[in-house]
C-alpha cells in the first residue's frame, strides 16, 4: 500500500472499499460542507452505499479512467481527491476533492492535487487535467487557482442539485503550462 506524506502529519493514500466504516464515518461529519459540491456524499449515507462509491471507484481505478484517493490527518480520514474522469487515450482527466471542517486551512487539497496532477502529466502523458466546481464554491476556485489552472468558461445549468439547475465553472491545466510552471 502505498502513501504519500503531504507533511504535517497528513497522507495521501488509495480510497478502498474496505475503508467503507472509515469513510462512512468521515461522510457523516463532512456532508453538511460537501454534498452541494460532492454528488456521492449525499449518497454514501449507509454502510452498503458508502461501500457502493469505493467500489465504483476502484473500478475505475483497475480499470485506469479514474481513482479515489484519501486524506488522512494525523490518522484520521478528513478528505481526499480523485481522478473523476481519466483517459489516456485523449490525454485528458478531470480532477476533483473534498474536506471535512477538521482538515481546512492546512493546504491539504491543494497540496494532493498538486501530487495528481503532476502524476498524471509526468508519469501518465495527460495533456489537459480539468477542475469543474460550482461557481459559487469559492474554496474549490481558489485551489484551482492555486494550482496554475486557467479559467475557461460555465456550463450555465448543467446539472441539477435539490430541485435547481446549477452551473458548473471549467478550469485546466495544459501539459507545457504544468512542466513550464518551476513551482510545481
Amino acid at each position: 500500500m502505498f502513501s504519500i506524506s503531504l507533511g504535517g502529519g497528513a497522507e495521501l493514500r488509495p480510497l478502498e472499499p474496505w475503508n467503507a466504516v472509515e469513510f462512512l464515518e468521515h461522510m457523516d461529519r463532512a456532508r453538511a460542507t460537501v454534498d452541494p459540491w460532492i454528488p456521492w456524499a449525499s449518497v454514501s449515507t449507509d454502510l452498503p452505499s458508502a461501500t457502493a462509491t469505493l467500489q465504483r471507484y476502484a473500478d475505475k481505478r483497475a480499470a485506469d479512467t479514474g481513482g479515489l484517493f484519501g486524506i488522512w490527518l494525523d490518522g484520521t480520514l478528513v478528505g481526499g481527491t480523485m481522478f473523476t474522469s481519466f483517459d489516456t487515450g485523449s490525454g485528458n482527466c478531470e480532477v476533483g476533492c473534498w474536506l471535512e471542517p477538521a482538515g481546512t486551512g492546512r493546504g491539504l487539497i491543494t497540496t494532493a492535487v498538486r501530487v495528481l496532477i503532476d502524476w498524471a502529466i509526468r508519469e501518465r502523458g495527460m495533456h489537459r487535467v480539468e477542475w469543474l466546481c460550482d461557481p459559487d464554491n469559492t474554496a474549490s476556485a481558489n485551489v484551482a487557482r492555486r494550482l496554475g489552472m486557467t479559467a475557461e468558461g460555465r456550463k450555465r445549468e448543467s446539472y441539477p442539485w435539490q430541485g435547481r439547475r446549477r452551473d458548473t465553472e471549467i478550469w485546466a491545466v495544459l501539459a507545457p503550462e504544468w512542466l513550464a510552471d518551476k513551482t510545481v
